[in-house]
């Protein structure tokens, strides 16, 4: 593994984010070229952010005792499948979509590309263990203690592995992307809604 790779880097290689230096974070709400597509995009990956930090929270209240099993079991399981499926989608539309009209659009940024289509396929991954490790713990909740616990530390494990992914991610295709369609705007770039 390379220091791109998702679970290694802190953020994106330096020559990278040549248009995030000419357009830093604090200067893109109320830019004229920040778009319907483009505040559309950031609010879903918001929403992806305050699910992973839900679905955290409500694990975590349940292995304190702040929350019964039965509770947390329909508490849990729509939002983690809602989340799961939700953020599959979002990929596919990226990969399929955008991702290669924003690279078309600016070749020196086509390695960053590569770099958020592989980190999809290492969430992709992730979000199967997660599943997997939620299945059983949502099983688990009908046994003894002992199984109980260890489900739910289990999943709490590949779930907090997940958001840690997730959050790195979003940040950095947002740090990509967002320049980007400042720089050019969307009804340039062939995005506009």
């Amino acid at each position: 593994m390379d220091g791109s790779h998702l679970t290694r880097r802190a953020g994106l290689p330096e020559d990278l984010r040549y248009l995030l230096d000419k357009y830093p974070r604090e200067r893109w709400h109320g830019h004229a070229n920040l778009g319907g597509m483009a505040s559309f995009w950031l609010q879903r990956h918001d929403m992806f952010r305050e699910l992973g930090g839900m679905l955290s929270g409500a694990i975590a209240d349940y292995r304190e005792g702040r929350r019964e099993a039965a509770d947390f079991a329909r508490f849990f399981a729509p939002r983690l499948r809602f989340f799961l499926q939700q953020l599959e989608g979002h990929h596919q539309i990226e990969d399929m979509h955008y991702f290669p009209v924003f690279a078309r659009a600016e070749s020196r940024l086509k390695r960053g590309f590569d770099i958020l289509d592989s980190d999809h396929h290492v969430i992709h991954a992730a979000l199967e263990q997660n599943a997997e490790a939620a299945n059983a713990f949502l099983r688990a909740l009908a046994q003894d203690a002992d199984r109980r616990r260890f489900a739910a530390d289990a999943y709490a494990d590949a779930n907090g592995a997940l958001i840690a992914m997730l959050t790195r991610h979003l940040a950095d295709e947002e740090d990509l992307i967002v320049p980007l369609i400042l720089d050019r705007g969307e009804a340039r770039l062939g995005i506009a809604m």
